[in-house]
């Protein structure tokens, strides 16, 4: 059977599907998760949302329906929705799988790098030094993501760059209450890293890679202990009853 052929003029054409507002208010509620203008525990209201992105109020419950989903923001019936707070063991098992990836990512990006390769990473170095020293941290936190990202795209392996990019949203978020604390020590094993990279050392490239996400690692656990111990005790909200006045 000979396969269909259609006219270059119908061939050509392509329909246009504009992502859907949902898809675009998933995004931008993200974005103001992981940057911490959304900070975790924080009680979402659906309308004030739907001001703020300026947009009406079901593509943000379409939203909040997709990010509880996938463990950005909790439904609490009742009470409504409010910011995922990561636990402990959360964190640590995702920095602790990012660390492993990394690794690699690092290895292999020292043996199959180029000069133009090596440029990239010094460019976004220069980028986050500069951010560093401006104190801004949503730069820093966007250069460190474009640079760990610029390593497992030139690790050269397809498969590791996809493991890699699913946690990668998560990282930054992880990362940006600990971007100041870390600041420039973080910045100086990233130029370490990259000088390994240029010289083809792999196993020194690695063993950086792997010591500087496990500091990273540390500093989010310790300032997440810390957090926790000097947080005042949680209020019990309860729900009144219809007909019900509240006790005096």
């Amino acid at each position: 059977m000979q396969p269909t052929q259609l006219p270059n003029d119908l061939a050509a054409r392509r329909i246009d599907r504009p992502v859907p507002l949902r898809e675009r208010v998933y995004q931008s509620m993200q974005e103001l998760i992981i940057t911490g203008h959304l900070a975790p525990g924080q009680h979402l209201v659906e309308s004030e949302l739907a001001e703020m992105l300026g947009v009406s109020r079901q593509p943000v419950r379409e939203a909040l329906q997709l990010l509880n989903s996938e463990g950005w923001v909790d439904l609490r019936p009742g009470y409504g929705a409010f910011v995922h707070a990561p636990t402990q063991a959360e964190a640590d098992e995702l920095l602790a799988v990012r660390a492993l990836l990394e690794t690699e990512s690092a290895r292999l990006a020292a043996l199959n790098t180029d000069a133009a390769g090596v440029a990239r990473l010094r460019e976004l170095c220069r980028k986050g030094e500069a951010a560093q020293e401006a104190g801004d941290v949503e730069g820093m936190v966007e250069a460190n993501a474009a640079l760990h990202r610029c390593v497992t795209e030139l690790s050269g392996n397809r498969v590791l760059l996809d493991f890699a990019t699913q946690v990668d949203r998560r990282v930054r978020w992880y990362y940006t209450p600990v971007a100041r604390q870390r600041g420039k020590h973080s910045w100086e094993e990233h130029s370490r890293m990259v000088d390994a990279i240029e010289r083809k050392d792999a196993e020194a490239a690695a063993t950086i890679m792997r010591e500087h996400t496990e500091r990273t690692r540390r500093s989010y656990l310790e300032q997440h202990q810390d957090s926790v111990a000097t947080e005042p005790p949680a209020q019990v909200r309860t729900r009144r009853r219809p007909g019900t006045t509240a006790k005096r």
